[in-house]
């Protein structure tokens, strides 16, 4: 082999290291993709708060091998409106989409989360504005029911942050696709209508209420809540999963 031969072998194996060096430079640059935290509040008829006059929670064992049967066997017994749950159109509008009928665009997709004071209890107009909540997609509320792990106290409270009518309204104006909140409703209790929820839902926009948004600070994430798909009714529990967007 001559000199000049071997000289480009040794140009074309050098060429060769340094692309190699520079894809795993590359590879080693990209961001790691964040993890998905769970979002749902766990339902036990121990800890699970239950809007005052709704159904109550029973978890039993028909079998249990614990007792020395020969399989497990549970039955389950709650509300439609339990733990973390979707509100479907159905809730409040006569002739509003079941939750079966709830697209899954509507369900899956970017979403922002966004804190309010523990100090706040009605999340009207003028405390939404306070935020930077326009272009998003879908809209959660972190509230004092988060601070005060609410949603895992089997005392119902009164004094949970609500959705105001008036801020109901700048969202379902805005084309949100999904509103969220971190207790089992999304409605002043007590008010003398139901008009934050028949503003979303009027609109077609699902309710997510109930959410467990202990581990998932203000900020943007991809967020999914798949509710269980009963055919014809207005509501379902479900499971919802955020991931940090990067």
């Amino acid at each position: 082999m001559t000199i000049k031969a071997l000289s480009c072998q040794l140009s074309a194996v050098s060429a060769t290291l340094v692309a190699l060096a520079t894809v795993a430079c590359q590879v080693r640059a990209e961001p790691p993709v964040a993890e998905w935290i769970d979002a749902t509040a766990t339902l036990d008829s121990t800890t699970t708060p239950v809007y005052e006059g709704n159904a109550p929670l029973s978890f039993t064992f028909i079998l249990d091998m614990r007792r020395g049967d020969p399989l497990t066997l549970s039955a389950f017994s709650l509300g439609a409106h339990s733990g973390t749950h979707i509100d479907a159109p159905q809730h409040f509008i006569a002739d509003g989409a079941s939750v079966d009928q709830v697209p899954l665009s509507e369900l899956v997709g970017p979403a922002r989360v966004i804190q309010i004071p523990d100090s706040v209890q009605a999340i009207d107009a003028a405390e939404l504005n306070r935020h930077v909540w326009k272009g998003a997609e879908r809209v959660l509320f972190r509230t004092r029911s988060t601070s005060g792990h609410w949603m895992s106290s089997a005392v119902f409270r009164h004094d949970f942050a609500y959705i105001a009518p008036d801020a109901a309204q700048l969202l379902a104006d805005a084309g949100v696709k999904l509103v969220g909140i971190d207790y089992i409703s999304a409605e002043q209790f007590g008010a003398p209508a139901p008009r934050t929820h028949r503003t979303l839902l009027g609109k077609g926009i699902p309710i997510v209420e109930g959410l467990d948004l202990s581990d998932v600070p203000a900020g943007d994430y991809d967020l999914v809540v798949l509710p269980i798909k009963v055919r014809g009714h207005e509501g379902a529990p479900a499971r919802a999963i955020v991931r940090k967007r990067t």
